[in-house]
């Protein structure tokens, strides 16, 4: 292992340990990690815009004006309402249908977006209920990473895959689609028996509280009202429709905030504000970090020792399936991808790679349910609900994610063995 090797894994354990320590803010770690392979030149100057992965941190800042501007309007207080009352406020139904929500929307749209949009929804809908909001933030973590497994455009490492493969949209939901809707059911059993005495408590409590509530009085301005309602549609729209239209989502978002402040008259002080600049920074750290090791040669060393321990399709899915769900879950899934799919390609001369790309999605996407930083969605939604008083630390989130994780792909991987092995 050579000098650059070693300072950068080094530093990526470093950086990992003082994370989940607590000790040291999660984004100072990230950004002082970041500036220790710069300094050293491990990463060079010209390569950071490569590694940054601008399309997240744009579509990320994008979207949070969006939503900052929206919110000031009391749309999502309305949608939150609604949804109580059709759940007539039964908190299981509640974390039941926000979870099917979500992944539904995950499968089709990015799983960022989808919880930039739908966690300010549940927070108000937690808050009107006095219940404990962390079941349902965890739920909606884990349900918008199952989602996002399901379809070629559910999640980045689907595209990459789809792409390299030329796998369908249709083999997508062929093979992808069962997996996640037998996942996301055993999720959300899952989260139930882990919290059904707080579940139950609530229930006896929080009925009446929310039918009495009026979506109308939760309306603030009713032009901006109308006005953010429209902007998000055009922007959803457009987000079905990037490939086509031949633009990145970043770009969407980007237009979609500028439209909404002209239209909106807001002013682009406030709402640049309450952008979370802090997580922002700590995902910009996060992407040096992780380019380091692949700038090294770490990452592709781990991929070529994957291939090498196959010998047969049962083999090559369990293991393709459980390591990428295990390095996705401390690393990002889009580097990683990226290494896995010219190695995959390389095996087509001694073993049928078609279920191996299935099992590289699975892990690739499910693994990020693993820890706190295993997917952007999970550190999105746990930044908004830090602002928000609510502490969610990287230890509670993997008791109960890593089962998660454990559960979905093991369950993932048996039904690919089945159906290919």
């Amino acid at each position: 292992m050579e000098i650059s090797e070693i300072i950068a894994l080094s530093v990526f354990i470093a950086v990992y340990a003082a994370i989940i320590s607590e000790k040291i803010h999660r984004t100072v770690a990230a950004m002082f990690g970041a500036s220790i392979v710069l300094l050293l030149g491990i990463v060079p100057w010209e390569k950071v815009s490569h590694y940054l992965d601008l399309n997240t941190i744009l579509l990320l800042a994008g979207m949070m004006v969006v939503v900052n501007v929206s919110r000031e309007s009391g749309l999502f207080e309305y949608i939150a309402i609604k949804t109580a009352k059709l759940s007539k406020g039964d908190p299981m139904k509640v974390l039941l249908f926000f979870s099917i929500v979500t992944a539904l929307v995950s499968a089709f749209l990015d799983n960022v977006t989808t919880v930039l949009l739908l966690t300010p929804m549940l927070l108000y809908i937690t808050r009107q209920m006095k219940v404990n909001p962390v079941p349902y933030l965890l739920a909606e973590i884990f349900a918008s990473n199952i989602g996002g497994t399901a379809t070629l455009i559910g999640d980045p490492p689907n595209i990459m895959i789809g792409s390299a493969a030329k796998l369908s949209f249709n083999e997508f939901i062929k093979n992808m689609t069962p997996i996640a809707f037998v996942d996301l059911i055993l999720m959300i059993g899952l989260v139930y028996v882990l919290y059904r005495k707080q579940l139950k408590k609530a229930r006896e409590t929080v009925s009446l509280a929310i039918m009495n509530l009026r979506e109308e009085d939760a309306i603030r301005d009713k032009k901006l009202f109308r006005r953010s309602i429209i902007v998000i549609s055009l922007v959803m729209l457009s987000f079905f429709l990037h490939d086509t239209l031949g633009v990145e989502p970043a770009v969407i978002a980007l237009a979609g905030a500028s439209l909404l402040l002209l239209w909106s008259g807001y002013s682009p002080e406030k709402a640049l504000e309450k952008v979370e600049w802090a997580t922002l920074f700590f995902f910009g750290g996060l992407f040096i970090i992780v380019g380091s090791l692949e700038e090294t040669g770490f990452i592709a060393q781990v991929g070529e020792w994957i291939v090498r321990q196959i010998h047969n399709e049962t083999e090559a899915i369990l293991l393709i399936s459980w390591l990428s769900a295990l390095l996705s879950a401390v690393i990002d899934n889009i580097p990683f991808t990226a290494t896995m799919i010219p190695l995959i390609k390389s095996m087509g001369s001694t073993l049928n790679t078609y279920p191996l790309w299935w099992a590289l999605s699975l892990g690739a996407c499910l693994g990020g349910n693993g820890t706190a930083i295993g997917a952007s969605a999970n550190i999105v939604v746990l930044g908004i609900a830090y602002r928000e008083g609510i502490r969610i630390t990287f230890k509670d989130f993997l008791k109960v994610g890593f089962i998660v994780m454990m559960l979905t792909v093991g369950v993932g991987s048996l039904i690919l063995i089945l159906r290919y092995g």
